[in-house]
């Protein structure tokens, strides 16, 4: 699969509605792989990119009113569009606001994907009753919960952890490349979600995207830590992997386990 490859020929436009601690991150990280970004959260652009884009990009970290409208406008004129929307519902079951409006999401928009981490998913799944967001209380990533979210909304769903799950609630992979400093810096988890976008633009079958999407991810961590020293090292070099990755390297160092 040269997914890679034609990620770098098309240069997918992706539009990012994200919060503002990751805008920089995720749009470099998407430059890197050989995407096109927009980063915009006014409601008044929201329906015009989201006809206009290859993939939508919708990211509850720092959620105003402004940007819940925006959400939605952008996904009902890429649902209108064929364009794959993806959501990371971060914190979801945090506050009442930011339910209400996930939940306005997942009741109006049809989702490609929705990205978050185990804690984030249980609450999804009803198995939790909030998530603190980036920093899940939630160890373990079971895939049946992960599956439970994925038939109930009708998504591929890719819920992160120590291994990675991805599942359209039919097949499930266990993605286990990745590493541990991806904790330490802020907005990593906010830049896969945006890395999703790519994928889903040039592979039709999302679940296939997902895994690949991650899989990729992982390497590039993989292989940006081993030249860093901490987190400060770690994240120009995992960006410079982004770079560099392949379709080659991803097929060289996967560590997919389909159940």
């Amino acid at each position: 699969m040269d997914t890679i490859t034609k990620i770098k020929e098309d240069k997918p436009f992706i539009f990012n509605i994200t919060n503002e601690v990751a805008i920089n991150f995720a749009a470099n990280g998407l430059i890197a792989i050989g995407a096109s970004p927009a980063m915009s959260h006014t409601p008044r652009e929201a329906k015009n990119y989201g006809e206009i884009a290859d993939a939508v990009v919708l990211n509850l970290g720092t959620l105003t009113e402004e940007r819940g409208e925006a959400m939605l406008k952008a996904g009902i004129a890429a649902n209108e569009n064929g364009v794959p929307v993806i959501l990371d519902p971060i914190a979801v079951g945090g506050t009442d606001f930011r339910t209400e409006i996930i939940d306005d999401i997942l009741t109006t928009v049809k989702l490609a994907v929705i990205r978050a981490n185990a804690g984030e998913i249980a609450v999804l799944a009803g198995k939790l009753e909030k998530a603190k967001g980036p920093d899940s209380i939630i160890q373990e990533n079971d895939p049946e919960i992960a599956k439970t979210v994925a038939k109930k909304y009708d998504t591929v769903v890719i819920s992160t952890g120590k291994v990675d799950v991805v599942t359209d609630g039919e097949r499930t992979a266990l993605c286990k490349n990745g590493h541990e400093m991806l904790q330490n810096i802020t907005a990593s988890g906010c830049l896969l979600s945006s890395f999703v976008g790519p994928f889903v633009s040039v592979v039709d079958d999302f679940y296939k995207a997902g895994i690949y999407a991650v899989t990729s991810y992982g390497i590039a961590a993989e292989l940006a830590m081993a030249k860093a020293a901490g987190p400060g090292t770690f994240i120009p070099a995992l960006l410079d992997e982004l770079y560099f990755l392949s379709d080659e390297k991803v097929e060289k160092y996967k560590q997919v386990q389909e159940l």
